[in-house]
């Protein structure tokens, strides 16, 4: 049977977007795919059953029926984190119970995608890191390494190391315009020169890192207060509206599908937003707006949202959850399946495991 491991260096680096675009097109070419989580973290009960959050999602759009013991044989619940963290013994072996869940699920399949939870160290604390199943299960894994000001060029070569003949290779995802001519011409060929296959850079996509300002309002903790009608439209960004207007105004013309962070007071700035087509506004410190801010929004069609928590708390938010939001949305999986479709080695992939 042919496994591939989906791990990464970090958490939140598109896992999800490389398993169900490497699924729906495996699948597109003819090949029965099979998929498991070995390790769920995100524990959700879900029609009476618990489920590991993404793998449930990842499974449906895959169109497999796993039941939730199977998909995800370890389960980290708070319980179980207190267990292995409260125990004087050595924790549990997982790994055969992993093992046998993933045999099954991998009987009559062409190919098995197993989809890593984490880092690739993640779970070293009850054994059940991405190193000991890749190499316990005798699967090829392809590492994700997602740009953050940097990538984590040491921990791939380290992964070279340990992983051996079991990397496949890896995957470069999110790379902004002014990164990608170094990442092709310096980063690529100095990685495969180390040995490691680099198997496709995939450039940022503004929507991929998008969220709805409804979905936004409940992470933020706030609430919609005017045209609720158009809590879908999508945010791709933010800017924080503190300066003098003019160079506010300067700012807000070069970055499109910004959500606009002010201060409730600020209503110089709030008016400049709406008239410019913000896809949201986002009032701090619990400050309602006058109302002729509120007339314009309903009239523009332009949400508002009110939040209790300062500027700056909001803005720190509003970077993790752009960095973090979660592919749910059937436009940005289209979307993923294409960025990975359109910018992966398939054919060495295929032909380094056996598939072609």
């Amino acid at each position: 049977m042919v496994g591939i491991y989906v791990g990464s260096t970090a958490g939140y680096s598109g896992k999800n977007m490389v398993v169900m675009g490497l699924g729906l097109r495996l699948q597109k070419e003819g090949l029965k795919v099979g998929y498991i989580k070995p390790v769920g973290a995100m524990p959700k009960e879900i029609d009476g059953q618990m489920w590991d959050e993404d793998a449930y999602f990842v499974q449906k759009i895959l169109g497999a029926s796993e039941p939730p013991e199977m998909l995800t044989p370890v389960l980290v619940t708070h319980d179980f984190r207190i267990n292995a963290f409260s125990s004087e013994s050595e924790p549990p072996d997982f790994i055969d119970t992993i093992k046998n869940a993933y045999e099954s699920i991998s009987r009559d399949r062409d190919v098995t995608i197993v989809a890593g939870s984490g880092g690739m160290y993640s779970g070293k604390y009850c054994n059940t890191d991405g190193i000991r199943v890749v190499k316990e299960l005798g699967l090829r894994a392809v590492i994700i390494d997602r740009y953050s000001k940097e990538l984590n060029y040491d921990y791939l070569l380290i992964l070279r190391e340990t992983l051996g003949e079991n990397l496949l290779g890896v995957i470069i995802n999110d790379i902004p315009p002014n990164f990608m001519d170094e990442t092709q011409t310096l980063i690529a060929p100095f990685l495969e020169r180390r040995g490691i296959k680099v198997l496709g850079v995939i450039p940022k996509d503004p929507l991929m890192g998008a969220i709805k300002v409804a979905d936004l309002a409940e992470r933020l903790g706030g609430k919609v207060i005017a045209s609720h009608h158009k809590a879908d439209r999508i945010v791709e960004s933010f800017l924080i509206g503190t300066m003098q207007v003019e160079n506010f105004m300067t700012h807000f013309r070069k970055h499109k599908n910004s959500a606009i962070i002010v201060g409730g007071d600020r209503s110089d700035v709030q008016l400049v937003a709406l008239e410019g087509d913000s896809p949201c506004l986002v009032l701090t410190g619990n400050l309602y707006p006058n109302d002729i801010i509120l007339t314009r929004s309903e009239v523009l069609e332009i949400p508002i949202i009110v939040v209790r928590e300062d500027t700056y708390s909001v803005a720190k938010k509003m970077e993790a959850l752009l960095m973090r939001h979660k592919l749910r949305d059937e436009i940005k999986i289209r979307q993923g399946a294409q960025l990975v479709s359109a910018n992966i080695d398939f054919e060495y992939l295929k032909r380094d495991l056996g598939l072609s």
